[in-house]
C-alpha cells in the first residue's frame, strides 16, 4: 500500500467516523431530552462504558477469537497489537465471515427502517411502504437471507455462515430493543 492509498483510506474512515458520530450525538440528544434526569445519567455513565469499552473494546476482541477460535483468546488479544505477517493471514482469512455478517446485518437494518419504524417521511414512497407493506419485513429480509445464502455458499462457505452469523445477531438485538421500548412504555 502506497502513501496515496493510506491516506484516502484514513480520509475516508475519519469522515465515517465523523458522519457517524454526528449522527449518533442528534440520536442521543433526543433520547436525553425526553427522560428524567436519573435517566439521563444512567443513560450516559452505562452508555458510554458500554459504548466505548465493551463494543469498541471487548466485541473486537471476541470477533477476532471467535472467527480464529485455533489462536486462543490470549494470542487474539494479542494480534490485535501485533503486526506479525502469520497473525494479520490469520485475520485476513476471517475476512468472508466478518464482512458477510457485517453486510447482511445492515441490510436487515435498512430493512428494518423501510418496514417497520415509524419515521417522519421524506419520501411518499416512505409513507406508503410503512403503512401498506410493514409485514412484508421478514418476509423480505428472510428471502435475501436465503438467496445470499444459496449464492455464496459454492462461493466460500465461510461468507454463508457470515450472513447467518449476520441475520441472527440482527434479530437478538432487534427482539433486545423491542423488549427494551415495552418496557419503556410501562
Amino acid at each position: 500500500m502506497n502513501f496515496s492509498e493510506a491516506t484516502i483510506i484514513v480520509l475516508g474512515l475519519m469522515l465515517f467516523e465523523i458522519i457517524s458520530s454526528v449522527d449518533n450525538a442528534v440520536v442521543n440528544a433526543d433520547v436525553l431530552s425526553k427522560m428524567s434526569k436519573k435517566a439521563r445519567r444512567w443513560f450516559l455513565v452505562y452508555g458510554i462504558l458500554i459504548a466505548v469499552f465493551l463494543i469498541r473494546g471487548l466485541l473486537p476482541l471476541l470477533i477476532v477469537y471467535f472467527s480464529n477460535s485455533n489462536m486462543g483468546i490470549i494470542n487474539a488479544f494479542t494480534a490485535t497489537f501485533s503486526s506479525n505477517e502469520l497473525i494479520r493471514e490469520t485475520i485476513e482469512k476471517s475476512k468472508p465471515i466478518l464482512l458477510g455478517g457485517g453486510g447482511i446485518y445492515l441490510i436487515f437494518l435498512f430493512l428494518h427502517w423501510l418496514f417497520m419504524e415509524s419515521k417522519k417521511y421524506a419520501f411518499f414512497l416512505e409513507r406508503h411502504i410503512h403503512k401498506n407493506y410493514s409485514f412484508w419485513f421478514y418476509s423480505a429480509a428472510s428471502v435475501i437471507l436465503l438467496l445470499v445464502v444459496w449464492l455464496t455458499i459454492r462461493i466460500d462457505p465461510l461468507i454463508a455462515l457470515g450472513t447467518v452469523v449476520g441475520s441472527t445477531a440482527f434479530f437478538i438485538t432487534s427482539g433486545f430493543k423491542k423488549n427494551a421500548e415495552e418496557k419503556e412504555k410501562n
